[in-house]
């Protein structure tokens, strides 16, 4: 593998990245992705123990408890250990689909296999949504159906697992993304200014 290469590509891709968040477009994705994600990873943080009290609390009490869930992803009465991780998944997940939108904005014919990727990616932020330091997840109601002990330590395991993958996948997807945007958004201004040149050249 020639790291080199690979390294260039990440600076073009970051580079990328920094010019799509300067369009209007890029927001219209990330910040709903961003709010969205933040929002289902902190009420998941115990399982489906919120989604439960939330059936016996009513309905103040439920808007009470998504609004305690929107202000954890901004790290409000949430220790720093629990709050990073679940932030800095939502700000990727948030990132990807910002550059989706972005790019489909820009080519309204836009390749299907960057949004098979984006699904996959989804799906396993979401399975990996869970408390970093007591290992409860999506998983871990579930497993307990099945399992009658263990079953918290291996959801916690799965969790970890999955969570790393996804951001694995979501970091290459960046980069496949970032590099794409930097290409057209270049592209797009060569052209703009070679247009310029010439209806200059036909005012002269």
């Amino acid at each position: 593998m020639n790291w080199r290469k690979w390294c260039d590509e990440f600076v073009l891709a970051g580079k990328g990245i920094l010019l799509a968040s300067k369009e209007k477009r890029f927001w219209f994705g990330f910040v709903p992705a961003f709010l969205f994600f933040g929002l289902l990873m902190n009420l998941l943080a115990g399982g489906f123990s919120k989604f439960s009290l939330m059936g016996t609390v009513g309905f103040l009490g439920s808007l009470k408890i998504i609004d305690d869930s929107f202000l954890a992803i901004f790290g409000v009465n949430q220790p720093f250990l629990d709050w990073l991780p679940i932030f800095c998944i939502a700000l990727l997940q948030g990132v990807l689909i910002g550059l989706i939108v972005f790019l489909w904005n820009k080519k309204r014919e836009q390749n299907s296999a960057n949004v098979e990727q984006a699904g996959i990616i989804t799906g396993l932020i979401a399975l990996g949504a869970g408390c970093p330091t007591c290992g409860t997840t999506l998983l871990t109601p579930l497993l307990g159906a099945i399992f009658s002990t263990g079953s918290l330590a291996i959801a916690g395991t799965i969790s970890a697992i999955v969570t790393v993958l996804a951001i694995i996948i979501a970091i290459l997807s960046l980069k496949r993304l970032g590099l794409e945007a930097y290409v057209t958004i270049i592209n797009e201004k060569f052209l703009a200014r070679r247009a310029k040149k010439e209806a200059d050249e036909k005012s002269s």
